[in-house]
């Protein structure tokens, strides 16, 4: 019977620095790794983490931001709106792994003319195991956009509800100031133009997810395709009846989404 060695001191000490070095790469991609699911990191989420949306929006028209702080409501709205004015997979998949996140350039500041192709291009070509995968991918993101799109048309509705309500008050506001008459009306161009940006987007979504449709249909036919038709149909319309159903509390400029 073989006898039981145990490793010298010397491998020991020449093992050591080889396991520190392994154990201060994996705490260190460790921290690095975004959160759970996917989510964001902690440590990359703050609670006005979204409010340059305002900011690019007024400035899309030539108008200032306000100044006032952001109402619950008013955070959560332009929180919900993020994820649909970022075009869907426009991220390489290592920045969602280690949680990367800044703010994304207002269209008006690009020179990129959109392409309704791009989204359908990257579905087909990226390798998957199996043609029903891509189909798959494509509802998933069609039935997040709906899922999302409630969520945010109805914050969006009590945001503009109360916009109304803010601009029938200033009338009332004894010795309200220049400035903070300026703030409100921007505070409340800006949340109409919020929803403006969404909505120019989604019907960009829509355009995109029709060609990626007729795409798969022509490389891999296949019956759900009916099925994804029938979504995208449904998000279409969602966005159609959205479009100008939300009335500003004022006359505005309207924002256009070039491209």
């Amino acid at each position: 019977m073989p006898s039981m060695r145990t490793p010298n001191r010397t491998g020991l000490r020449q093992l050591t620095p080889f396991l520190a070095v392994v154990t201060l790469l994996g705490t260190t991609l460790g921290g690095c790794a975004g959160g759970d699911l996917g989510r964001t990191r902690n440590n990359a989420v703050t609670d006005d983490m979204h409010r340059w949306l305002g900011k690019e929006a007024t400035g899309s028209v030539g108008q200032a931001p306000s100044q006032f702080q952001l109402t619950d409501l008013e955070r959560q709205m332009r929180d919900q709106a993020y994820p649909l004015i970022e075009p869907p997979h426009s991220r390489p998949l290592w920045k969602s792994v280690f949680g990367d996140y800044k703010t994304i350039e207002a269209p008006w500041r690009q020179n990129v003319v959109f392409d309704r192709s791009a989204y359908g291009k990257l579905l087909i070509d990226e390798p998957h195991r199996s043609h029903s995968s891509r189909y798959a991918v494509l509802m998933d993101d069609v039935r997040n956009d709906i899922i999302r799109f409630e969520s945010f048309y109805g914050t969006a509705s009590r945001v503009v509800e109360l916009d109304h309500k803010r601009g029938a008050s200033l009338k009332l506001v004894s010795g309200l100031e220049r400035s903070e008459r300026l703030d409100a009306t921007a505070r409340m161009d800006e949340n109409a133009l919020i929803v403006q940006w969404v909505e120019q987007c989604l019907q960009r979504r829509v355009s995109s997810y029709k060609w990626a449709l007729e795409r798969l249909v022509i490389h891999a036919p296949d019956g759900v395709a009916a099925s994804a038709d029938m979504l995208i149909n449904e998000l279409a319309a969602q966005t159609t009846v959205a479009a100008g159903s939300i009335v500003p509390a004022r006359p505005g400029k309207a924002l256009r989404v070039g491209g």
